[in-house]
């Protein structure tokens, strides 16, 4: 009973994800996004008495789902900042990293967060409550411009640039606070046949410009490189193509971009080995059981033991 209460989410391809670190029993290992605890729980259970964990976690909610175990560390940080916090701790080796990079159910289901279009409430998204610009600050401070891009860009609207008109023309009447004033100006846009779906990438692009996702992703996979030791583990799991397009690029070619190195003899240079060259999804049974799990996808490679130069980004 006491873990109902305390998970928010049903974790995401749990075994796979933590079947892909390959946990040794006294490694040091980071669960970059701690949520509701479920990944963090299965990795201390297969972990010995020597063996650490640090969760990181920028909501105050995942605070509630702090382990009470002396092998775990709690970090309340966006998980952009892996490097200054594994120095922090005295580490500078970790043995596997796991990052389940999805929105809960808690957060779309909370009508105060601004998650989510099904609920009145504020047009917030901040996934850290205690600083940042909301949603609100975007829609009516960025420039048509700059709207548009973060519809185009994160969201993959292809009717961006009337979205942007639409707001722009809107809060010159007055300040668009509500998820219910956001939608009254947005709706008309889209037809009734793919409105949710529309609007779901419309939530997409403003929470990922919001919460600095993307340049966060981008921060985390890089110190990840730069802290595994040869042969450590990184599993990721994504749930759209922006994010997952980062992880599959690094995972390949040892960059989010993509752009592939070759040495000498015409081999793909990459501090990393695919553990999986096919992407993991979920099975029937894990959809049925968490509908969330639909869309996910995980990532695993290895640490390669290369030369300190090509982990240098």
């Amino acid at each position: 009973m006491a873990q109902e209460t305390t998970t928010y989410h049903i974790p995401a391809l749990l075994e796979p994800s933590v079947d892909g670190l390959d946990i040794r029993p006294d490694g040091i290992y980071v669960d970059a996004t701690l949520g509701g605890g479920g990944h963090t729980r299965e990795i201390l259970s297969r972990l010995g008495p020597g063996g650490r964990l640090l969760g990181f976690d920028q909501d105050e909610d995942a605070e509630r789902n702090i382990p009470d175990d002396p092998r775990f560390t709690f970090v309340r940080s966006n998980f952009r900042y892996l490097h200054n916090f594994l120095r922090y701790h005295g580490i500078t080796r970790i043995d596997g990293l796991l990052a389940d990079l999805g929105v809960s159910f808690h957060h779309f289901d909370d009508s105060q967060r601004g998650f989510s279009f099904r609920f009145e409430g504020a047009l917030d998204m901040r996934m850290n409550k205690r600083a940042g610009q909301t949603a609100a600050d975007i829609v009516n401070n960025y420039d048509e411009e700059r709207l548009a891009n973060v519809f185009y860009l994160y969201g993959e609207l292809k009717n961006s640039r009337r979205l942007a008109a639409a707001l722009v023309k809107a809060r010159a009447n007055a300040p668009v606070a509500t998820i219910g004033q956001f939608l009254d100006i947005v709706k008309p846009l889209f037809g009734r046949e793919r409105e949710k779906k529309e609007l779901a990438r419309v939530f997409q692009a403003l929470r990922i410009e919001v919460n600095q996702e993307m340049d966060a992703l981008r921060e985390m996979l890089y110190a990840a490189t730069a802290a595994l030791r040869p042969g450590g583990r990184l599993a990721v799991i994504t749930y759209h193509s922006l994010e997952d397009r980062l992880v599959k690029n690094l995972m390949k070619t040892g960059n989010v971009e993509g752009t592939i190195e070759k040495d000498f003899f015409g081999n793909v240079r990459s501090p990393f080995r695919l553990v999986n060259n096919k992407v993991i999804v979920a099975d029937e049974a894990e959809v049925a059981r968490n509908p969330r799990s639909r869309s996910a996808k995980l990532r695993i490679a290895e640490k390669q033991n290369t030369d300190e130069k090509d982990n240098n980004h």
